[in-house]
């Protein structure tokens, strides 16, 4: 038996898990849960790090009391990109910037115009966006704060090295910055010192299972933790963690981290950096066990959020599942917006922004909440098809399944709707498979299984995915899809090529990239 706590933080809340691995399964259990949102300063927009951290000790103490058993090990997974600055004593200098504020508006076209594109996606293999660390620590050039550095820690690191008193930065969490060589996974120090960067600042780097250290004392003590547990560097970055437990039994699987942000792609076993990946900003971020996830980021659920916070504000309080019910009764194929329009990223009015982005396209504006949600998630559902499509053109494979994880899973209507417009079945859950993926790192590092293999397999075994079939109308959907590219003049990645179809049932390779699979349907569980 192996016991472990996973600390799993994102933009809108932190979340503590205690997993318990035994008998060849895992369980996880919600220990302490609190708000996460940005800190608003008079400089822009941050992360309240240390309340952070107070609320992680919280989780610590309450996983401590609720064991029936030691705790072997401790892991902190979070989003990428952002991060804090240490002086040479180890002191954080100010809160941590948060990922959307506006001190890196433009910042990312005058560096590259500086630096070639080609030049930085070939070192690094990352989707070019505004708010990747290159271009946050671009943005604090000259500044005191950049000046007075002398380490960077990414949030996940941070909170690993206040727990352990040892700075590492995991390579998965590294690979977010767009200061990592994704050919030799180390940091790409020429890149940082031409953006003017201090490369000195870039701390040492550990794989993903790396045992950093033992707790410190004064926290043990504090949470009552007797022996004292270790420190464990998992997939830092949140979804590198997420996609640890997809529960696949084979390989041709497509992942989608479902949540504020959308994050779709393919495992593979090495980088794509083709002129042709930069040409569709696919990302090459580190994973687990040594893989790639050749990815691209949309805005997710985001818009939804984001809309229902609007509508609090104007005194209609709607729930999500109140939203959700909003969207599925309005009728299918209102207006479509791209989801990674500039004008949806920062905080907001985001249904009038909606609206807007409609009506600058020649539609009618949503005429309610109902067809406000529809609108995002039928643009969500069509966005992700135009990546999977250009992701699996230049990985020249197929994907036969869509596993989606995350907090999305929740979203019934969502996850219907991209099992119809990508033509294929969706796998929808576990819902906490960043906490699982943590937790189940922190066994393989502590030997407690052996393989990525393994994981998935004590994954499956434990939880039981709701399963969405494609609609038959083909046409409608197609209709949709045709239309989406129309009003956001967005290019299809049209490929004529043949992509073999693995069928997980049988074992065999059949079919095109049309292909239909033969698995039965499933009710989806109540929870989506």
């Amino acid at each position: 038996m192996g016991r472990y706590v996973a600390v799993d933080l994102g933009a809108e809340s932190g979340r503590v898990q205690l997993g318990t691995l035994a008998g060849g399964r895992v369980e996880l259990e919600e220990v302490h849960r609190f708000v996460n949102g940005p800190l608003k300063l008079d400089d822009g927009l941050h992360w309240d790090v240390r309340a952070i951290h107070r609320e992680v000790l919280h989780g610590i103490a309450a996983a401590a009391r609720r064991a029936d058993g030691p705790i072997d090990g401790i892991a902190v997974d979070a989003w990428g990109c952002d991060y804090g600055l240490l002086d040479r004593d180890g002191k954080l200098l100010g809160d941590p910037f948060h990922y959307r504020d506006h001190r890196t508006d433009g910042v990312m076209e005058r560096l590259l115009e500086e630096i070639g594109a080609d030049e930085v996606y070939a070192a690094t293999g990352i989707q070019f966006m505004p708010f990747n660390t290159l271009f946050q620590l671009v943005a604090e050039r000259g500044g005191a704060r950049l000046e007075a550095a002398s380490a960077l820690a990414t949030i996940p690191d941070l909170l690993g090295y206040w727990l352990s008193g040892r700075l590492a930065c995991e390579r998965t969490a590294a690979s977010t910055t767009q200061l990592l060589d994704v050919r030799t996974g180390e940091w790409a120090r020429e890149l940082a010192v031409r953006a003017g960067i201090d490369a000195a600042i870039l701390p040492p780097l550990v794989d993903a299972g790396t045992v950093l250290a033992r707790l410190l004392p004064e926290i043990a003590r504090d949470a009552g933790l007797e022996p004292v547990p270790d420190v464990i560097a998992v997939g830092g970055h949140d979804t590198a963690s997420a996609v640890v437990s997809v529960p696949a039994r084979d390989s041709d699987f497509a992942f989608l981290s479902s949540g504020t942000w959308s994050l779709l792609g393919m495992e593979l076993d090495a980088p794509v950096t083709s002129a042709e990946a930069r040409s569709f900003n696919l990302t090459n971020e580190g994973g687990v066990a040594g893989t790639i996830r050749l990815l691209r980021n949309v805005m997710g659920l985001w818009l939804v959020q984001e809309c229902r916070r609007q509508w609090a504000r104007e005194g209609a309080d709607h729930d999500y599942d109140a939203l959700q019910r909003m969207a599925q009764a309005a009728p299918l194929g209102g207006p479509l917006v791209d989801p990674d329009a500039p004008e949806l990223l920062h905080p907001g009015d985001m249904p009038a922004r909606i609206a807007q982005l409609c009506e600058r396209a020649g539609q009618p504006a949503p005429r309610d909440a109902g067809a406000t949600i529809r609108c995002a998630l039928e643009s969500l559902a069509c966005k992700y098809r135009l990546v999977l499509e250009r992701i699996e053109r230049v990985a020249g494979r197929r994907a036969a399944v869509v596993h989606v994880v995350g907090g999305g899973v929740r979203n019934a209507t969502l996850c219907q709707l991209a099992a119809d417009v990508l033509d294929r079945p969706v796998h929808a859950g576990p819902v906490e498979a960043t906490a699982l993926g943590n937790v189940m790192t922190q066994a393989l590092a502590l030997g407690h299984v052996d393989s990525l293999e393994q994981i998935r397999a004590v994954v499956a075994a434990s939880f039981s995915p709701a399963v969405y079939e494609p609609s038959a109308d083909r046409a409608a959907y197609e209709q949709l899809y045709a239309r989406f590219l129309t009003v956001t003049r967005l290019e299809p990645a049209a490929d004529d090529r043949e992509f073999p179809v693995h069928d997980a049932m049988h074992g065999s390779c059949r079919g095109t990239r049309n292909a239909k699979h033969s698995h039965r349907p499933k009710e989806p569980t109540p929870d989506g």
